[in-house]
This record gives C-alpha cells, structure tokens and sequence, in this order.
C-alpha cells in the first residue's frame, strides 16, 4: 500500500496523533514525493520497527553509532512507497535477523521526532524532523544477529524492563511504551 494510504488511514489514539497525522500530511501536500528522500532537509518520511519476541518480554534494539545509544531498527524512506516494507527492511540490515513478520500490518505509531544535529561520513547533518510511522514487528530470538557496522556497534535482545534504562533518548522512550502498550492489546 503506498505511503499515502498507510498514512491517511491510520486511525489516531491520542491528541498528539491528531495532531502529528495533520502536520505529515500537510507536509506531504506541500512537498509531495519529495518527503520521501532526504533532499527534503527540513523533514522526512521514516519508518521503524519495533521488534518484540513472541513473549513480548523481550525487544531487539542496535547500539547506534550516531546517537551512542540503545534504539529501535529503522530508516530513511529514501524513495520507496511502501512504510511496512521500509521497517521490515530496515530490521533486518540492521540486526541480521531474517524471520522478521509484521504483528499488524497496519502503522501502530505515528510521531513526529527531532533529529538534532550531527555529523554522518564527516559531513555536518542539520537538525531536522523524521515524519515516522512506526511498526511493531516480531522477531525470532534463536536466530543469529549481525552487526551494520557502518550504522551500528551492537545488536541484542533487551528484557523490555531494562529498555529505558538502556535508552538515553528520553523523547522516544514513551514511544516505546506507546508501542509496548498497543502490542499487548493485540496479543492478549
């Protein structure tokens, strides 16, 4: 399903949803497919995923080299359409992980981040916006995990009670949760 589709139908749980959906799709009306590519420096189309085991007790999270913290899988659309298919990709380059499903295929997030300011391949990044639709995806923790060393320096199943605790991104560890909640309402 392209981007837009994904992104209209989403159905909004809370005041800043409504609010975050409203301001994407104004920003897709303003710069249409452009927001699909990073040459939209001010903000983004991204897509993550948030991968849980099948017990939900557990989360695969990459040590990220630029924000040297503990993270969720995820990317840039970099033109492509379709935001499922973008997490699912990006979960598996960043963890090595290969038995990757969606546990809806339907966005279970929807947020508007901050990207402050850094450097990538020694060129200065400036801060920004990632319009992000977020998934929860299941993962099989048996199965062997690698490293994207260009993107990260560590990948590894944290117990969901250590998950803030291993995060120094206070802005997306109530994303987290949002996602941890949603989750347990489809599996129970």
């Amino acid at each position: 399903m392209p981007y837009r589709s994904q992104l209209k139908s989403y159905q909004p749980r809370t005041e800043q949803e409504k609010r975050d959906k409203a301001n994407i799709l104004h920003q897709i009306e303003l710069e249409g497919d452009d927001i699909l590519h990073r040459k939209s420096r001010l903000a983004h189309i991204t897509s993550s995923g948030f991968i849980v085991n099948k017990a939900l007790t557990k989360t695969l999270m990459v040590h990220h080299n630029i924000y040297n913290t503990w993270a969720w899988s995820g990317g840039h659309a970099d033109g492509e359409r379709d935001l499922l298919q973008i997490a699912i990709k990006e979960a598996k380059e960043e963890t090595g992980i290969r038995s990757v499903t969606p546990l809806s295929e339907a966005i279970m997030s929807i947020d508007i981040l901050t990207v402050p300011g850094h450097y990538k391949h020694g060129e200065y990044v400036s801060t920004h916006l990632h319009l992000s639709a977020a998934y929860v995806l299941i993962g099989d923790e048996n199965e062997a995990l690698t490293i994207k060393y260009d993107e990260n320096s560590g990948v590894k199943w944290i117990p969901l009670k250590d998950m803030d605790a291993m995060s120094n991104e206070a802005e997306i560890i109530p994303v987290y949760h949002k996602l941890v909640e949603r989750a347990r309402g489809i599996l129970i």
